[in-house]
């Protein structure tokens, strides 16, 4: 286990690295806490679960509304939840989302922690304080950003994992390498997605190095002034297409990011195209897929990133270095046509 303190603005993140989930009990004392997670995790993981105060939510994206946001709260009200109750989220983005959410406006405000289950929530989803709910097809429409008090990596839960979540976490891992590491991006391409589901390791290392990129990432503009934005590679469109088909984070992301690439190619003389579609394709992501442009469109109109005419575009100068592109609206829907 390797334990890094990280400071951030307002706060400091204790991160448990490779650690195991009987932690958390010295984190967060059970008769003060209360643990969210999903049926599919509570269903895996029963033993863990043994005398804690839990919320078994509804797995999936569709749940991560303000209906259920309700109905956590009316169950801690039930258990009685205080300003000194700490919020444990054992799950995938979807359930730290919320969980962080749901700290961040309950009696205005309490302490949280994430125990990430998923690859996706690992890498991504659980690191930043980025916390928020859906409305509609529109992501993330409603959130603050708010630190959890720790992130707690029991690699553990990885062996349960189904292989189409493993390929979800594989989209942003590709995004941290496209927009910040040369050198993982070239490792990823060496590798297969089987060699990390079989070497504990490799795998535990690559989650290491994806959530310190992001936290250095988040660590010189937490409020998404600058730096940050480059974390949306490829989310400006998948964001707009997820909801709107259905899709796991990761696929829309993939495609977005495919979408990207070329539009980087086009506008930044990108010369890696081909190697980010083709590295996304082998680790068994989509890329281009056909989808309704007009609508798209309407749903990018409410991007959380934009202003009256434009939007801020993530593109890639080379492997490894993202850059803020900002484009007219009328750009945008002019390359929208040509998908």
């Amino acid at each position: 286990m390797k334990k890094r303190t990280i400071r951030f603005s307002n706060s400091s993140v204790d991160y448990y690295l490779n650690a195991e989930f009987s932690l958390v009990e010295k984190l967060a004392p059970r008769e003060s806490a209360v643990i969210i997670t999903d049926e599919h995790v509570f269903a895996k993981h029963k033993k863990k679960f043994k005398g804690w105060n839990t919320i078994v939510l509804k797995p999936g994206e569709e749940y991560k509304v303000q209906r259920t946001v309700d109905m956590i709260i009316g169950q801690l009200i039930a258990f009685g939840a205080d300003r000194k109750t700490i919020l444990i989220g054992v799950g995938g983005g979807v359930i730290t989302d919320m969980t962080g959410y749901v700290a961040g406006i309950y009696m205005r405000g309490i302490a949280f922690g994430f125990v990430p289950t998923s690859l996706l929530a690992m890498v991504d989803a659980s690191v930043g304080g980025k916390n928020g709910i859906d409305v509609g097809v529109y992501k993330n429409m409603v959130g603050l950003i708010r630190q959890p008090a720790f992130l707690l990596y029991d690699m553990s839960f990885l062996q349960t994992l189904p292989k189409k979540e493993w390929k979800n976490g594989f989209a942003e891992i590709i995004k941290h390498a496209c927009i910040k590491d040369a050198v993982m991006f070239r490792s990823l391409q060496k590798h297969k997605l089987s060699d990390f589901q079989t070497n504990p390791k490799l795998i535990a290392t690559l989650v290491e190095q994806n959530v310190m990129i992001k936290t250095k990432v988040v660590q010189q503009d937490e409020f998404e002034q600058g730096e940050r934005k480059l974390l949306n590679f490829g989310h400006t469109l998948g964001h707009a297409i997820e909801n709107m088909y259905e899709l796991s984070h990761g696929q829309a992301i993939s495609i977005g990011m495919s979408y990207a690439a070329l539009m980087s190619q086009n506008l930044k003389h990108f010369t890696g195209a081909e190697a980010v579609v083709s590295l996304l394709a082998k680790y068994g992501l989509p890329t281009f897929a056909k989808f309704n442009t007009k609508k798209a469109f309407k749903i990018l109109l409410k991007d959380k990133k934009k202003d009256n005419v434009s939007l801020n575009y993530i593109l890639l100068e080379k492997i490894g270095k993202g850059v803020v592109q900002p484009l007219l609206l009328v750009q945008i829907q002019d390359i929208f046509k040509q998908f």
